[in-house]
């Protein structure tokens, strides 16, 4: 398994372990350090960000923003990991995760939400677990 793979599984975000040799890795995309983008990414699978970004961003999978990343982006996913620095309005379906060198200024809704001590939260955050968003609100109305 991969090193990004290992960190989400630790965090709670990398699926089932079946307690047998998997050797499934994280699919996806990984931007390096060295790199810098502008413009939208989307698509199916996971997206990990080392460099710095600027635009947006939408996937079916998690995005992991890396300590040392610069990112300035809008944010749509299953999950969010950020290690790094985020500028933009957050969205994801399962939970949003804040390291401890993490940065976040913007909003965020998501069904479950963390940040470790010494992150930063600068913004708005709406945290609604997924039952009930299905059941229209918290009287199921």
């Amino acid at each position: 398994m991969s090193a990004f793979g290992q960190m989400l599984r630790f965090l709670g975000l990398g699926g089932d372990d079946d307690g047998g040799d998997s050797r499934r890795d994280v699919e996806g995309s990984v931007m390096g350090a060295g790199l810098s983008f502008r413009g939208e990414v989307s698509g199916d699978g996971d997206f990990h960000v080392a460099g710095k970004f600027e635009g947006d961003i939408n996937v079916t999978g998690r995005v992991l923003v890396a300590d040392g990343a610069q990112v300035d982006a809008n944010i749509s996913a299953l999950a969010i990991v950020i290690g790094g620095t985020v500028r933009g309005n957050l969205s994801a379906s399962t939970r949003v995760e804040i390291l401890p060198t993490g940065v976040l200024t913007g909003s965020l809704k998501t069904g479950s939400f963390s940040a470790a001590d010494g992150a930063s939260v600068k913004g708005e955050v709406w945290v609604e677990p997924p039952a009930t968003r299905a059941a229209g609100g918290p009287l199921g109305s």
